[in-house]
């Protein structure tokens, strides 16, 4: 394992060289505190709200009406997203899938890429923290977080929904930046190759 040497404009570039399945284990560094950190406080505010918050629909406040613990069931998807009588098991279905695209993902990062790994990391605790609530019971997800100002309220979510929200966001710019860095790579191996037909008139 080592550093990549400086790239062709004499730039370090701080990737971590490694055997590419050798990155995944370099990367749970990373993945895996976040993961278990933010799985287990989604499940212990879980377990707090239902407890504590009951009656279901009760609101408490705690910065006046802006922010309110609410507790709600939800038998959909994030923010009140619902399908009919089948949303569990079609949301259950696509958590599935969505998990196995995010530990492809998570594979194929490149060693070092803290950015990319945490974002995947917040996706995956978020998709497994609802996943598990649905499993548990047929009531749904437990939510509880209330934000508003008055009669105009944002659906009630839970720190899984913050998790999958705030790490898609980070994964999209990660991305994003990818595809820049790509293209921008590939528009410099071109520019010496055009140059070299170029005759200057005498």
């Amino acid at each position: 394992m080592a550093r990549s040497r400086a790239d062709h404009d004499g730039r370090e570039d701080d990737a971590i060289v490694v055997a590419p399945h050798q990155a995944a284990a370099y990367n749970g560094v990373v993945f895996w505190p976040v993961l278990v950190a933010v799985l287990v406080a989604d499940l212990v505010t879980k377990a707090i709200a239902a407890y504590a918050l009951a009656p279901i629909g009760f609101a408490h406040d705690v910065v006046g009406d802006w922010l309110r613990f609410t507790l709600v069931y939800n038998p959909g998807a994030a923010f009140g997203l619902h399908l009919g009588p089948w949303s569990r098991w079609i949301f259950l279905a696509l958590a599935a899938g969505v998990l196995v695209v995010l530990w492809r993902l998570f594979k194929e990062t490149r060693a070092g890429d803290n950015a990319r790994t945490f974002a995947l990391a917040l996706v995956c605790a978020g998709a497994l923290g609802n996943a598990l609530d649905r499993l548990r019971s047929p009531d749904g997800v437990v939510d509880f977080i209330d934000v508003g100002v008055g009669a105009l309220r944002w659906p009630t979510f839970n720190v899984a929904d913050v998790a999958v929200t705030c790490g898609a966001l980070l994964l999209a710019w990660v991305l994003w930046r990818e595809e820049s860095a790509a293209e921008a790579a590939a528009t410099a191996e071109r520019a010496p190759v055009m140059s070299v037909g170029t005759v200057e008139a005498p």
